[in-house]
């Protein structure tokens, strides 16, 4: 499986996902009082069943918990991912 790189794209409040050059994904969020609230996430169709997503989370995830930020999920695909991972939400 190619390499995926995940950068927090802080300007823009998101985390763009890129496979070999190429932006295939993205996690909006904005962060509150109450921690970082994901508002968005989607991967390219070309690239949908293929892990691509759950390893973009599982990084965007990773760096708010570095942060010392709660998750706080609105849209489905970080809350079905922090829903097979609860260690997530407890950190």
């Amino acid at each position: 499986m190619p390499e995926l790189e995940t950068v927090h794209d802080d300007v823009h409040t998101r985390y763009l996902a890129s496979l070999e050059g190429e932006v295939i994904g993205e996690v909006v969020y904005r962060d509150t009082g109450n921690g970082r609230i994901f508002i968005h996430s989607e991967i390219a169709p070309s690239h949908e069943h293929q892990g691509y997503g759950t390893r973009m989370v599982r990084a965007a995830l990773d760096d708010t918990l570095a942060a010392g930020l709660k998750p706080i999920a609105q849209c489905s695909m970080v809350r079905n991912f922090l829903a097979e991972h609860p260690d997530y939400s407890r950190r």
